[in-house]
């Protein structure tokens, strides 16, 4: 398969999840060494799941797929840019490359508006629309302290 069949791949996901009442118009695959190792469409409204997004469960379903965490030598293809937190999800899982078919301008015009969350993330804190507030600070270190120590634990 090609690239333009993979991404074919991912609208084709987008349309018919559409269709099927899953959630928005989108699509996404993981491709490793050219073959699909997970796929997805949007669920939000369909598992009542702000993060059921198409790369978010196309990434889960390569990991399991894989049986890894990590899908480093991965592409993602998706049917449009991805949102913040799909964005923040293929650099975790460290897949190598994405391809996108709309963009998010063009998402935005028909109501998926992603501006404010990137708008956010480069705010300070404290001038965040949500207020974030700093608790416990000592006691949670002390869990990132053992983390540290012991060599059990998967580093990632």
């Amino acid at each position: 398969m090609t690239p333009k069949d993979f991404m074919r791949r991912a609208i084709d996901l987008a349309s018919q999840g559409m269709r099927d009442g899953d959630g928005g118009p989108f699509g996404a695959v993981v491709v490793k060494d050219g073959r699909i190792v997970g796929e997805r469409n949007n669920r939000v409204t369909s598992a009542n799941d702000p993060t059921a997004h198409a790369e978010i469960g196309a990434i889960r379903a390569a990991c399991r797929t894989l049986g890894t965490y990590s899908l480093d030598g991965c592409e993602i293809y998706t049917s449009c840019e991805p949102c913040p937190m799909c964005l923040a999800a293929i650099y975790w899982a460290r897949i190598g490359r994405i391809y996108y078919a709309n963009s998010r301008a063009d998402a935005a015009r028909i109501g998926f508006d992603d501006d404010l969350i990137y708008n956010e993330i480069a705010k300070p804190l404290d001038r965040r629309a949500i207020p974030a507030e700093r608790l416990l600070a000592e006691e949670a270190g002390e869990t990132f302290a053992e983390w540290q120590k012991d060599p059990r634990f998967i580093r990632y």
